[in-house]
């Protein structure tokens, strides 16, 4: 005799199968259609596939790199150096890309730092020899953590030449992902930077280094 209980089981058991017979039926007929679809549309499929794909590249591609590289800007070697505008000493502003063709010391510093001061006076020495071959140091003062006043003070007092600006409010330290004070980018004639330096002070035979480096690297691009 069979119990109440032990045919529940085997009832339910049975619906189990059947339902599982189902599915495999089901999958069966569903791998078939598939098949039947991609042997009379195969080659459709694969086009439309490979049209979509390369479609999906072009759209996403960054156009700024399609046919140059250094059209992208970062903080970083090998990069376009990101633009800034600021106003120097007398007021008037003073674009980076401006600069475009002439060598570019971008130097970040304040006027409290002791490694910024103590690099000041070799920095002015290359300006003034390398000038007429076409070098600017553009000496970002950090006002946000400085003042104008004092950044002054000491550009009268050892007789610096080269353009000051005034970053008050911290822009163009963020864009430059300063970390330290001075920091210190070397920018060819092309407006990208070939060399950072983070701390100080430069020496003066680091700094004859890296411009001989860039000149020879400018009379290169001009020469036939």
């Amino acid at each position: 005799m069979i119990s109440k209980k032990n045919g529940l089981s085997r009832i339910g058991y049975a619906n189990r199968e059947e339902k599982f017979l189902d599915i495999r039926l089901n999958t069966f007929y569903t791998c078939e259609n598939m098949k039947q679809v991609f042997s009379k549309y195969g080659n459709l499929i694969i086009l439309f596939t490979f049209l979509f794909g390369s479609g999906w590249i072009w759209i996403s591609r960054n156009p700024d790199s399609v046919n140059d590289p250094v059209k992208i800007t970062a903080p970083q070697k090998g990069f376009l150096a990101p633009d800034l505008s600021l106003p120097d000493t007398n007021g008037e502003i003073i674009t980076l890309s401006e600069l475009r063709g002439q060598i570019v010391i971008l130097n970040i510093w304040a006027s409290w730092c002791t490694p910024c001061r103590a690099e000041m006076p070799a920095m002015q020495r290359i300006f003034k020899e390398k000038e007429s071959q076409g070098l600017i140091v553009l000496a970002v003062n950090a006002t946000n953590q400085d003042d104008q006043v004092s950044a002054i003070n000491f550009a009268n007092e050892i007789g610096l030449t080269f353009p000051i600006v005034f970053d008050e409010t911290g822009e163009i330290s963020r864009k430059y992902q300063v970390r330290a004070l001075p920091t210190s980018f070397f920018i060819d004639q092309a407006g990208v930077i070939q060399k950072v330096v983070i701390g100080g002070p430069m020496s003066e035979a680091l700094l004859k280094i890296e411009i001989e480096k860039l000149l020879v690297k400018q009379k290169e691009s001009k020469s036939p």
